[in-house]
């Protein structure tokens, strides 16, 4: 399975998405902007909510610039069975891309 998603692809395909902010605390609470209906949950605590999350949808996530974190939780949501991927260049490559934010 894909561990990533292309923002110019997710733009065209966000409809049914999970998405899921896994920011670290501080980046989280740092920024003052979200992708529009984006779920944060804390990537330090990933055992303690990955059992919560939908089977039946593909989940998309996102940290600042995917990197380590992204790549952490893709690993352990796929190893669950789980469909999720990450945005290539997190937050900050969909929004290069055009992609559009909201005020948390």
């Amino acid at each position: 399975m894909d561990r990533t998603i292309n923002p110019e692809t997710l733009k065209q395909d966000l409809d049914g998405k999970y998405v899921l902010d896994v920011r670290r605390c501080a980046d989280h609470a740092a920024s003052p902007e979200q992708l529009a209906g984006a779920h944060w949950n804390d990537p330090e605590k990933l055992a303690e909510w990955a059992d919560e999350l939908p089977r039946d949808q593909d989940i998309v996530l996102y940290c600042v610039r995917g990197g380590a974190v992204s790549n952490s939780v893709v690993d352990a949501l796929q190893a669950k069975g789980l469909s999720a991927r990450f945005i290539e260049g997190g937050i900050e490559g969909w929004k290069a891309a055009g992609g559009e934010v909201v005020a948390k």
